[in-house]
């Protein structure tokens, strides 16, 4: 991954955000740092618990094709999605993964980082519903391609008005997640 070009992928089940969770990324590439982007979305028949998964291409020049063979970045929100995806990904990738949902077989290929996500949306956000924004903000403190205002200011200008100060708690908590329990 380097500070001109960055392919990230988002997969999980349809209801856990993955698609928002995207959005979120490339709206903070594109408007608040100084970054091209576009995205790709796939998606099962259902709308909800079936398989989906979106595509981002971050890149300093413009985005002249959305497609991407190997990435960057896997954010994994189910094993289904991990599965599908992980071989997708390059020597040295950023694996982000929901500890509790997702079981990880890297070898030492890739850099992993887990978060119970899904459980720090019951108990510390009170809302199931904010698993997305967790795992937003706890990519945001590992990522050195965006910047943490960018995603913050991203967050807050994408979800449902009203929800802001609740989405910006999930934010803060899977942030906090990283520096509690993957920093020195």
């Amino acid at each position: 991954m380097s500070a001109n070009r960055m392919t990230l992928r988002v997969t999980g089940y349809g209801g856990q955000g993955v698609i928002l969770s995207t959005y979120i990324l490339g709206k903070a590439a594109c408007i608040y740092s100084d970054f091209h982007s576009t995205m790709t979305q796939s998606f099962g028949p259902e709308a909800r618990g079936s398989s989906c998964a979106a595509q981002l291409v971050i890149d300093k020049d413009r985005v002249l094709s959305p497609y991407a063979g190997q990435q960057d970045v896997l954010i994994a929100m189910s094993q289904e999605g991990y599965v599908k995806y992980a071989g997708e990904l390059k020597k040295n990738a950023l694996l982000v993964y929901e500890k509790e949902l997702v079981t990880p077989q890297t070898n030492g290929q890739v850099r992993a980082f887990g978060v119970p996500a899904t459980r720090l949306a019951s108990e510390k956000v009170g809302k199931v519903i904010t698993v997305n924004i967790i795992m937003v903000g706890f990519f945001a403190a590992i990522s050195d391609v965006l910047g943490r205002e960018a995603i913050e200011q991203a967050v807050k200008a994408s979800v449902p008005a009203g929800t802001e100060k609740l989405n910006m708690l999930a934010f803060q908590t899977g942030y906090d997640y990283f520096q509690e329990h993957y920093t020195e």
